[in-house]
C-alpha cells in the first residue's frame, strides 16, 4: 500500500486523475490507471518484490488499454528487473520520483473511449457509494 500511496500523491500532483484497481475489458484488473490532463491513459503496475515481477506475467496485456505503461516499487527491488521499453517509478510511501519515461504508444479511438467511459462510471460509483457509506456529500 506504501507504493501505491506514494504514486497517488505524486501523480495526484501532476494533476492526473487517477483510480486504483480498475477492471479492464480484457478481464485484468490495473493497479492504477490515470488520465492526464493532456488525456493519455497510463497504467501504473505495481511491484513490491522481485518474485512479485517473476511470477506475474499478465502485465504485457495491460500496453492495450493504455497510452504509457509503468512500473512502480520501492527501494528494496533491483531496478534492473523491470523491462526497458516500460517506464519506472520509485516511491515510498510520502511521493515517487520518475526513474525512466514511459514510451508512448497511442491508443486506437475506440478503445480510448472505452477505457475512458469505464473509468468515468467507475468513479462516478466509487464516489456515490462512499457518499453512502458517509451518509453525506462528499463534494462540497
Amino acid at each position: 500500500m506504501l507504493v501505491r500511496r506514494g504514486m497517488q500523491i505524486l501523480l495526484h500532483d501532476m494533476r492526473h486523475a487517477v483510480l486504483p484497481e480498475l477492471s479492464l475489458s480484457s478481464g485484468r484488473r490495473a493497479d492504477l490507471i490515470t488520465l492526464t490532463e493532456k488525456g493519455e491513459i497510463w497504467i501504473i503496475e505495481i511491484k513490491t518484490s522481485i518474485e512479485d515481477f517473476r511470477v506475474d506475467r499478465k502485465w504485457p496485456d495491460y500496453r492495450t488499454h493504455c497510452d504509457r505503461l509503468f512500473f512502480a516499487t520501492h527501494k528494496d527491488v533491483p531496478l534492473d528487473i523491470f523491462p526497458e521499453d516500460c517506464g519506472l517509478f520509485l516511491s515510498d510511501g510520502y511521493g515517487a520520483h520518475l526513474i525512466r519515461e514511459a514510451p508512448e504508444h497511442r491508443l486506437p479511438p475506440a478503445t480510448r473511449k472505452s477505457v475512458t467511459l469505464s473509468f468515468s462510471r467507475t468513479a462516478a460509483e466509487r464516489l456515490m457509494l462512499a457518499e453512502w457509506a458517509a451518509g453525506k456529500s462528499i463534494v462540497t
